[in-house]
C-alpha cells in the first residue's frame, strides 16, 4: 500500500484492489487494519472508477459518438 494512488496505473491498483480484498475476507485483520485496509480500497475503486470514465470519454471521443451495434447481436444484451 505504499504507492500514491496518482502513481499506479489501472491494472496496479486493480491488483492491489484485489489484494485487499482478499485479505479481508481471510478475516484474520485487526480491527484497525481492517479499517485502514477498508479506507485503502475505498481510495482504489474511487481511482479505478476515475480512470474507466476517463477511458470511456477518451473512446466516445475517438469514435465521435459513432458507435453502432454488431451485425446480428440485439441492442438489450
Amino acid at each position: 500500500m505504499a504507492k500514491t494512488k496518482n502513481s499506479q496505473s489501472f491494472e496496479e491498483a486493480m491488483a492491489e484492489l484485489e489484494s485487499i480484498v482478499s485479505q479481508m475476507e481471510g478475516g484474520q485483520l485487526s480491527l484497525e487494519a481492517s479499517l485502514a485496509t477498508y479506507a485503502r480500497g475505498s481510495e482504489l475503486l474511487k481511482y479505478c472508477q476515475q480512470l474507466l470514465s476517463e477511458a470511456q470519454q477518451k473512446v466516445q471521443v475517438l469514435t465521435d459518438n459513432q458507435l453502432k451495434p454488431l451485425n446480428g447481436v440485439a441492442e438489450d444484451e
